[in-house]
């Protein structure tokens, strides 16, 4: 071989590698990121298919919350009929900002039209790029996108909004045997219809009111992951009984119960129904750091939710922790962090014997005529726990409501399952307050997580009357 032919053969060599590796990464372009392209905020690409009247939103009884309109120069407007009350599951829509919410996670439905409809507006696109249409045949393109009907119950939505009021902090009620999300709220939260004028102005953007703080805030639980703790005690059949005396030291750090009250001899159920951290920091040591973590990620921690909105993974700490923090990790302090969509699972996987359904916020997608073009089903997300140890944790969870720190969500002819927290926020920071319930706890319909951040009250007291009002509302007594 000559010198010239070893010259071609390198070039050679040179361009398959280089064509090779262009395969490589648009395989992989197509494969791992096309997704999050398509979806992303900043990609203004779907706005292009302005020709396509943008579909509307409903809630699960078809009442209108979000549609758009077009003006005589066929520009869209987007309107938000509710203003605040949706701006977290909805999200918005615009030109200049892109989309988040389902407006975001649900663009390509309610741009896309049927099949017979795409075809003529890439024909009319066709007409436009080469200028063979202007100003000689009139066309129709009035399309219209595909709608959404959102498992939301507006007439809930709107009460559990009234309910958290100009509280900081979030709610979500869902239906624990389908994972229907029936309302959820924040607060602070912000008008979709003013979006542009609320992203130039940086001065009016205050405590995080573009955050969905039930998806994506993560905070210290408290004591409602005691749930957990006990879940997990039944199934590795620890000793569960203590002499609680106020407080203890574990691993040379103190623990105390509220006020340092004492409980005395307490077994798991009172412990529960007290709320006794004493013993649930014995309880979380017997039990191993290793074990609370396992039963923890049933109950989706350090786990993705799939979810129809962006989501944050609730943490339990993986790498080694002593046994003070296992202790205080046991009763929901430490380094633990949750976010309220993920407590409000965790009460319905209880309520649900044992599984977890995955939580869904648009339960179809229909077009102009009304038609279904998609339907999600009800899916089993994880197997917490087994039914029988669901419904022995669901009976401890009745007596904190009966007899316990939840006396306050009690109503009358209804059997309620509940449980306090109340967490530690932080160095001179008020406390959070939790109630995480479920009912009727014989047929559950309705659970709800509330969370109040920085009430500086505890769970039992402001939290508790909270979740009681919107279970009354929503079983109709």
């Amino acid at each position: 071989m000559n010198k010239e032919q070893k010259r071609i053969i390198r070039v050679l060599l040179l361009l398959s590698t280089l064509f090779i590796s262009l395969i490589i990464y648009l395989t992989y372009f197509t494969i791992f990121k096309a997704d999050d392209i398509k979806t992303s905020s900043y990609n203004k690409r779907p706005n292009e298919k302005a020709y396509v009247l943008r579909g509307s939103i409903y809630d699960r009884n078809q009442k209108v919350l979000a549609y758009s309109t077009k003006d005589d120069n066929k520009d869209q407007t987007r309107h938000y009929e509710y203003g605040n009350l949706y701006s977290h599951i909805i999200g918005y829509d615009n030109n200049r900002y892109g989309n988040t919410g389902v407006e975001r996670t649900f663009s390509s439905s309610l741009t896309q039209s049927n099949i017979i409809d795409d075809v003529k507006n890439v024909f009319f696109q066709i007409l436009d790029k080469t200028g063979m249409n202007k100003d000689k045949v009139p066309i129709d393109r009035e399309t219209k996108g595909n709608s959404l009907v959102l498992s939301i119950d507006h007439e809930l939505q709107e009460y559990t909004k009234q309910k958290l009021g100009n509280k900081k902090g979030s709610i979500v009620a869902m239906n624990p045997k389908n994972g229907d999300i029936l309302s959820m709220v924040n607060f602070p939260d912000f008008n979709p219809n003013s979006i542009e004028e609320l992203l130039e102005n940086k001065e009016s953007q205050k405590d995080g009111q573009f955050m969905n703080r039930a998806t994506q805030g993560l905070f210290p639980p408290g004591s409602i992951f005691k749930v957990i703790t006990s879940t997990s005690a039944l199934e590795n059949d620890v000793n569960t009984n203590f002499y609680c005396e106020g407080q203890i030291k574990i691993g040379g750090k103190p623990i105390g119960d509220y006020n340092n009250t004492a409980h005395g001899n307490v077994d798991l159920k009172e412990s529960l129904t007290e709320s006794c951290n004493v013993a649930f920091a014995q309880i979380g040591v017997e039990l191993s750091q290793d074990t609370l973590l396992k039963k923890s990620e049933d109950f989706m921690f350090n786990k993705k939710i799939p979810f129809d909105i962006s989501t944050k993974k609730s943490s339990f700490p993986t790498k080694d922790i002593d046994k003070a923090a296992i202790a205080s990790t046991s009763i929901g302090q430490g380094e633990l962090l949750v976010t309220p969509l993920n407590m409000a699972l965790m009460a319905s996987s209880i309520a649900n014997d044992g599984k977890m359904m995955k939580p869904r916020l648009v339960n179809k997608v229909i077009d102009s005529d009304n038609n279904v073009v998609k339907e999600f089903e009800s899916e089993t997300l994880s197997t917490v726990t087994t039914p029988d140890i669901a419904n022995n944790v669901k009976d401890m969870m009745v007596s904190v409501v009966d007899n316990g720190t939840g006396k306050r969500a009690k109503i009358n002819g209804i059997k309620i399952a509940g449980k306090t927290g109340t967490a530690e926020a932080g160095k001179n920071k008020k406390d959070h307050s939790w109630f995480v319930a479920f009912a009727p706890a014989d047929d559950p319909q309705i659970a709800v997580v509330v969370f109040l951040e920085n009430d500086g009250g505890t769970g039992g007291t402001t939290a508790a009357p909270i979740a009681r009002d919107i279970i009354k509302r929503a079983l109709g007594y």
